[in-house]
Order: C-alpha cells, then structure tokens, then sequence
C-alpha cells in the first residue's frame, strides 16, 4: 500500500508524551485476538521503555485525520527447528544461520519474531489495509534489521485456526513447531498451544 506512515512506538512516546500516546493505543480494536489488543494497551507502553520488544504503528489518513490502522511488534528470540518439518531446499537455507544439534534433531537459530499483528477494526479502519501488506511491512522491517545484523530468517506464533495458518502459508510461512501457552496467555486462546511458523526472506 501508499501513503501510510510507520512510527516506532517509543520515538512516539518520546515526542508526544506516554499520557496522549496511552490514548491513540486505547482507539485499537481486535475484537477476534484479545490478546494483540491487550498487548497494545496494557504493554506495548513498558515493553518498549524497557527494549523488551520494539513496536511499530501504522497510520494512514482519515476523514483527512491520521488513523492508527494497525500495527505489529518484533522481539529477538532463539528457536528450535525439527529438521525433519523442512523441505531440502529450506534446510540448506538455514543452516547458514544456525547450527544443527544432531542429539535433538533440530536448528538452533536466532531469528526475529513477530510477536504480535493485527489490523485496527475500530470504524471499519481495517478496510484501509488488507493483512497481506501488514505483513509484509512487518517483514520488511525484519529484512532492514537483517541487513543490520545478518540472518534471513522471520517466524511467529498463531493461534491454532485453519483459516489463520492458511494466511501465513500463502505468505511464505511454514510450520514447524507448537508452543505451549505461558500462564499470562491462557485467558486469551481456546486452545493449549500456539502454532509456530516460519519464513527464510530472499
């Protein structure tokens, strides 16, 4: 897409104040994943002071006003890949950036992860953006941090849904692994478990 505009979170804080960024967070609606929202309000804020994470947000004219019209979170993160999920040609990609632990079966990579993404459905602003190019922004972004600091690998954790796993598979993503859910996730998925995609960016 054009003509959208994408901030760092904590260059935002420090331009506008947290109290008024604390607002702009609160007009963020993901009524189907409570747990992107959830983050945004209640988190993003103090995970971004503290560099656990870094937050980007998504802002595109309406009503001739700035909107926020969605946003994703990049974290650093280790994973573990069972050798046997990926194709040949997939194998002989990642295992430039991560050794192979022969005892485990499994990659060991450090890749960035994007933690969380989602568009924003307040006042139909979801229709500004289709998920396909949120994603892609949010890869983007990972490719300029592995210009940075080497590595060609992105995965992320979704929910275990068909219809979500079907999305990133037509981007590029493909499955590897499962991950229990931490104590704090539990309240906000159905299921035991989030599905763990990955994708080698070119």
């Amino acid at each position: 897409m054009t003509g959208y505009n994408l901030v760092k979170l904590e260059d935002m804080i420090a331009e506008l104040g947290e109290d008024r960024v604390k607002t702009i967070l609160l007009s963020f609606s993901s009524p189907n994943n409570k747990d992107v929202e959830h983050f945004l309000h209640h988190k993003a804020i103090e995970f971004a002071k503290q560099r656990l994470s870094i937050t980007y947000l998504l802002f595109a004219s309406y009503k001739k006003e700035p909107a926020l019209i969605g946003y994703f979170t990049l974290s650093a993160k280790t994973i573990m890949v069972p050798k046997k999920v990926l194709n040949t040609t997939l194998q002989k990609r990642i295992s430039r950036f991560g050794p192979y632990n022969s005892d485990l079966k499994r990659y060991l990579i450090n890749a960035p992860l994007i933690a969380q993404l989602s568009k924003n459905y307040s006042d139909n602003l979801n229709n500004l953006i289709t998920g396909n190019e949120l994603l892609k922004i949010a890869c983007n972004k990972v490719s300029e941090a592995h210009g940075i600091i080497g590595g060609r690998v992105v995965y992320l954790e979704c929910e275990d849904k068909e219809q979500l796993i079907e999305f990133y598979k037509r981007n590029g993503f493909v499955e590897f692994g499962k991950r229990t859910l931490d104590l704090d996730e539990v309240d906000f998925f159905p299921s035991k478990h989030l599905i763990q995609m990955l994708k080698y960016l070119s």
